[in-house]
């Protein structure tokens, strides 16, 4: 999988979605103060995995090693929609990554906003699954100078995206502390803005603790919430994306994309949606136009179109978006698979139960196919 940090618009991605999120982790003042804060360490080991064949550096032998530290806030209700969510766990996160072959890899540390959902939540036990997007800096990257670097076609740049995916289960000794264990995922790349880029994934177990200096359990607010309705809404998104092409740091190409779909909403915090994908690629029309290949038909196999379906879980003003397509048709240079995937999510600068226009919101998505992307999109999309 390849993420997508690099151009100043990627570079400002997961700034604007700390700058968005940071705002959930202040709230009334019914409770003592830092009720419900707290902080957690975990100590992570796991190995690299080659997700293509094209991935070419060497696996360490032995694990690679990470500290993840969060700072985390549990929300008890100042807003509907933490009881529509069941009162999720926000957080900011800082994570360490030694992935064992200095000369290689180098070493990692990622800056992330993140969110944990519980799945089963107990008196003294629970299950939680978290995830988070962010920030990554790493110290080795492809290069052609002035070191020579041209071995590791893993990783091309120094900022990238940082993604890591959790699950949890922890057990509450008292009020101040928690012990937990269990699963992650790592990853870092750039989406491509810089090629060779492979991204590097990770997956490995951690143990960890977690310390609330005045309680883990502030105390809930429960509103008498009325059900939102099930409507139906169409919904249309328009985005663009960057993607080099050809050896590393060549050209850089356009890929312009428009969705069309229909949206439902379900038990008054998530959608359920399915539509059609178009985007046209700058990069294969200059490749057809470079290499003489169908000449007079280049733009009209630049071209691909799918049909998808997705899950958008509310949370406040983000919506968490996972979405699967099939192509109906592909550009002349054509992916390794016939399905994709993409993660990411809406910020909504309106959201209206009334009126033409009920949803406005700025779209960031990453689009992939299975472990390796394509490219990362941005856009403005629009509800009705």
């Amino acid at each position: 999988m390849s993420a997508y940090i690099c151009s100043p618009m990627r570079g400002r991605y997961p700034i604007l979605l700390l700058l968005l999120l940071l705002p959930l982790l202040s709230g009334a003042q019914d409770e003592p103060a830092w009720a419900g804060f707290g902080v957690e360490v975990n100590a992570v080991g796991g190995k690299i995995f080659k997700h293509t064949p094209k991935f070419k550096p060497p696996i360490p032998d032995g694990l690679s090693k990470a500290i993840d530290i969060n700072f985390i806030r549990q929300t008890y209700g100042t807003k509907d929609w933490q009881q529509r969510v069941r009162y999720p766990m926000v957080g900011f996160g800082v994570t360490y990554i030694n992935y064992g072959i200095d000369s290689v890899y180098g070493h990692l540390i990622g800056f992330y906003p993140d969110l944990q959902i519980p799945i089963i939540r107990g008196k003294k036990l629970e299950w939680t699954l978290r995830f988070g997007f962010g920030i990554g800096f790493i110290s080795k990257y492809y290069s052609r100078g002035p070191v020579w670097d041209t071995i590791n076609n893993a990783m091309s740049s120094n900022i990238n995206n940082f993604s890591t995916f959790t699950t949890d289960l922890r057990y509450r000794i008292n009020k101040h502390w928690d012990v937990q264990m269990g699963a992650n995922f790592f990853h870092v790349s750039n989406a491509t803005y810089h090629t060779p880029n492979l991204g590097i994934n990770m997956y490995g177990a951690h143990v960890g603790l977690r310390y609330f200096p005045v309680t883990s359990q502030p105390h809930r607010i429960v509103h008498d919430l009325h059900p939102l309705k099930s409507r139906w809404l169409v919904e249309g998104r328009f985005s663009m994306a960057f993607t080099e092409s050809g050896p590393g740091y060549g050209p850089m190409y356009h890929v312009y994309l428009a969705t069309l779909y229909a949206s439902k909403r379900w038990h008054s915090k998530n959608k359920f949606f399915g539509g059609i994908d178009y985007s046209y690629h700058q990069d294969v029309y200059a490749f057809l136009r470079n290499n003489e290949i169908l000449q007079g038909r280049e733009a009209q196999n630049s071209w691909k179109s799918a049909l998808f379906l997705g899950n958008e879980f509310g949370v406040g003003r983000f919506g968490i978006i996972l979405q699967a397509g099939y192509y109906l048709r592909e550009a002349y240079l054509k992916a390794d698979q016939p399905f994709y995937e993409k993660i990411g999510t809406h910020i909504y600068l309106i959201q209206k139960e009334q009126g033409i226009l009920k949803e406005l919101y700025f779209s960031a998505l990453l689009k992939t196919h299975t472990t390796v992307a394509e490219l990362a999109e941005f856009g403005i999309g629009i509800g009705f």
